[in-house]
């Protein structure tokens, strides 16, 4: 453990022979295509299905008729419990996309023809796109019975008094925009009856063993009597945790035909569907005295949880506001958040989840901070960190950082970047007057992992063949599960790699498991497979022992010539590990360990990034020249696969500082529904990255790791956009918000350089003084909101 080791995953996809769920539809099954509203608000009338139901090649054509003796959608997380979705809509349509009928066809080509025949009588309502103006006086609700669109809410008492003190305060209205998941394979699902299940399920999921909860509640059956497969999954990044409500259609729709019926999202439906990510206004304030001390953090965020209280709502009001401190030592912070309903898309999770969106607003306030008082905006937050001695140190919103050292990965990270060169070639190029301006981004951030608690499955055997078999709870969609897992049992049994065999992501072979999501799978699923595996060696021990008449403390692990156990210092009394397995056999002693290891607390990654961008100020385009990344995940296992979430985090990162937005036109329209519009990047567009990690071991686990899956993604987007900042800063530009697209860009420029640059602050909304008080009511308002 500790070497790069290449992925043992890998050949099988380089090949062509990964199994997705949408090349392994069984011969036989019927195709699903959805009817889905053009509206994004409007009363539902009459759905006519007789034309469809003639259609060639149809079976059945479902309505939400159809679904009333089932209870309603409910997301794996529920933010507002009196929002529930109906499985196909009844009553109301409620954003553009949203299911009304269900086509089911012998053929996909079928189904969508004649899904074009299903004819819908709406009647438009007015549709509200921006969560505060959902809030305003006389805004379209969306549950006219709930008298608002405020789905949760809370605010602290006397939040002014955060900022007392200060000497200089910093303010801006920062938008941390929606953001479409967009994995690489959509959604995809096939139910089947029978085969001693009630449903055997093969699904795209980031978690099939809570999937198969969910099933098991909305029908009624005993979770045993459901099987949920999870195949290869093409990207997953919190979009595909739970059951989405088109599974939950399809595999009603099997149960009531008794045969199997698939459905696979086109890219249209996955980015108009697949509930989004993000989507903040958040309004600032960070107080400090002259010398740099920060004295109080003032937050009010608006969330919005798109249509149905979408449950990514809840994350302003649970992780943002948990890791709203940041790396810095912060006497006071005072936090309102509210989470909205609008006619749009459902909110959901997004790599990050919550952590992103804390960290760009505080390390904005904190680059503007650094400006005001003409400070290097590296040494402001040296100033500030916590430091290593204070840890573990609970912070002003109640997470407990388990251990820390900031200021050792912003010192790795300024050295890689030649920080102070880099400040004197832009101090070269403004003396000059170049139009092309550098811009020098920082930021560190601490995020959470594995915050949810609770335990995980992993389980170890030796195999009468002598290699190992390893199964886990959590469910790997390309973050390297296979080799790490291996690698663990490989480093204590001394059995090779290419003898581990790995089961994962069947319900029918792993008995339980969380699956994957809030970067736990090392630290929790780890730490199981390194105690069976200590636990199997153990035992192993005594087996040969036994057999060899040997001092149980004299065995040991042997790979010289011959992998297995034996005496140690004598090389010729040893037994092969398939002998092992027979004489444990013979002995009645089991060589299979299961564990459920939990740990006693989340943990806490953190890290430092250096953004070096250009900027042309005659066409506000920005060119991302350089990205230092330097992660700490606390013990690292293999090199490589954190290299590997690096990169991939920082793809999404800078993404979405630079292009990356998904809008709508005050109708409820998307207006970013293809790739023609919604702005993915290239290899051709991003630069070289130069990661690094620094190692922070943590005391919760065995393993000493800390989770790395979205450290990048966190630290990338707001260095990306301090350093754009940074590089208009001479033009009296303060803010800019993302995506920072050449337009925007450019308009800020244009303001600057006529004299009238935007000011980045503007009043919040007064519905911000009426939210409930926190901690003062028991309304479920309130109370639903610290998740």
């Amino acid at each position: 453990m500790g070497t790069a080791v290449r992925r043992v995953e890998d050949p099988e996809l380089l090949r062509g022979h990964a199994t997705y769920v949408d090349n392994i539809v069984p011969d036989g099954a019927l195709h699903c295509v959805f009817v889905r509203s053009p509206l994004a608000h409007a009363r539902l009338g009459a759905v006519d299905t007789a034309e469809a139901r003639e259609a060639p090649g149809v079976v059945t054509v479902l309505t939400g008729e159809d679904f009333t003796d089932l209870p309603d959608h409910r997301p794996f997380m529920v933010l507002n419990d009196d929002c529930a979705r109906p499985l196909l809509a009844r009553g109301k349509v409620r954003f553009v996309g949203d299911m009304v009928a269900a086509v089911v066809a012998t053929t996909r080509a079928a189904a969508v023809d004649a899904a074009e025949l299903v004819e819908v009588d709406y009647d438009p309502l007015q549709p509200v796109v921006d969560p505060e103006a959902a809030l305003a006086d006389g805004a379209p609700l969306q549950f006219e019975e709930l008298g608002s669109n405020l789905a949760a809410g809370v605010r602290d008492p006397d939040d002014v008094a955060a900022l007392e003190g200060a000497d200089v305060v910093v303010r801006a209205r920062i938008v941390n925009q929606r953001l479409a998941v967009a994995p690489m394979e959509g959604n995809a699902v096939t139910a089947a009856p029978g085969d001693g299940y009630e449903m055997t399920i093969h699904v795209s999921t980031q978690m099939p063993h809570g999937l198969r909860g969910q099933v098991a509640r909305q029908w009624g059956w005993d979770p045993e009597r459901v099987r949920v497969v999870a195949p290869h999954v093409g990207g997953g990044f919190g979009g595909k945790a739970g059951l989405a409500p088109e599974h939950a259609v399809v595999i009603e729709a099997a149960r009531q035909l008794g045969r199997a019926v698939t459905w696979t999202e086109t890219r249209s439906e996955n980015l108009t569907a697949m509930p989004h990510g993000r989507g903040q206004v958040q309004y600032g304030e960070l107080g400090l005295r002259r010398d740099g001390t920060i004295v109080g953090l003032r937050a009010r965020v608006v969330g919005d949880a798109g249509a149905y209280a979408g449950f990514g709502g809840a994350l302003t009001l649970g992780p943002t506001r948990a890791m709203a401190q940041g790396v810095y030592r912060i006497p006071t912070i005072a936090y309102d958040g509210a989470a909205v309903l609008t006619t749009t898309t459902p909110m959901g999770a997004f790599r990050g989840a919550g952590r992103p969106e804390a960290a760009a607003m505080l390390e904005r306030l904190v680059d503007m901070a650094a400006h005001e008082l003409e400070m290097d905006p590296a040494a402001l937050r040296r100033a500030n960190f916590l430091q290593p001695d204070e840890f573990p140190v609970t912070t002003r919103t109640g997470s407990l950082y388990d251990s820390g050292e900031y200021e050792k990965a912003l010192d790795e990270a300024l050295r890689i970047a030649g920080y102070d060169e880099l400040r004197r070639d832009q101090a070269a190029r403004r003396a000059r007057g170049d139009r092309v301006a550098l811009g020098i981004g920082l930021a560190v951030y601490v995020e959470v992992t594995a915050g949810g608690g609770g335990a995980e499955y992993g389980a170890v055997s030796v195999d009468d063949d002598g290699g190992a078999t390893v199964s886990v709870g959590t469910s790997g969609h390309g973050q390297g599960h296979a080799t790490s897992f291996a690698m663990i049992v490989a480093d204590r049994l001394g059995v090779p790699m290419d003898q581990v065999r790995f089961v994962q992501s069947d319900t029918a072979s792993v008995p339980r498991g969380g699956g994957t999501g809030g970067s736990r799978s090392l630290q929790l699923a780890g730490s199981s497979v390194l105690v069976a595996a200590d636990t199997v060696l153990s035992r192993a021990r005594e087996v040969v022992a036994t057999a060899l008449e040997a001092d149980p403390g004299d065995i040991t692990a042997m790979d010289d010539g011959v992998v297995g156990l034996g005496v140690a210092g004598v090389p010729d009394r040893v037994l092969t590990w398939r002998e092992v397995a027979a004489a444990a056999t013979e002995q009645g002693v089991s060589l299979i360990e299961a564990r459920d290891e939990s740990q006693s607390g989340a943990t806490y990654p953190f890290g430092a990034h250096v953004s070096v961008v250009e900027v042309d100020l005659d066409t506000g385009r920005v060119t991302p020249v350089r990205h230092v990344a330097v992660d700490d995940c606390g013990t690292v296992l293999n090199p490589t696969l954190v290299a590997g979430q690096q990169h991939g985090g920082l793809a999404q990162g800078i993404s979405q500082a630079l292009w990356e937005g998904f809008s709508y036109d005050d109708d409820g329209n998307p207006t970013s529904g293809t790739f023609a519009a919604y702005v993915l990047p290239t290899a051709a567009e991003l630069p070289t990255y130069e990661v690094a990690s620094t190692e922070t071991p943590t005391p919760y686990n065995p393993l000493g790791a800390k989770g790395i899956g979205e450290a990048a993604t966190i630290g990338s987007t707001p260095a990306v956009q301090n350093a754009v900042v940074d590089a208009l800063a001479p033009l009296g530009v303060r803010h800019v918000d993302m995506p920072l697209t050449p337009e925007r860009v450019w308009r800020a420029i244009h303001e600057a350089e006529n004299g009238t640059p935007a000011d980045p602050w503007t009043e919040p909304p007064a519905f911000f003084a009426d939210l409930p008080v926190r901690g003062a009511s028991a309304d479920p308002e309130a109370a639903a909101v610290d998740v």
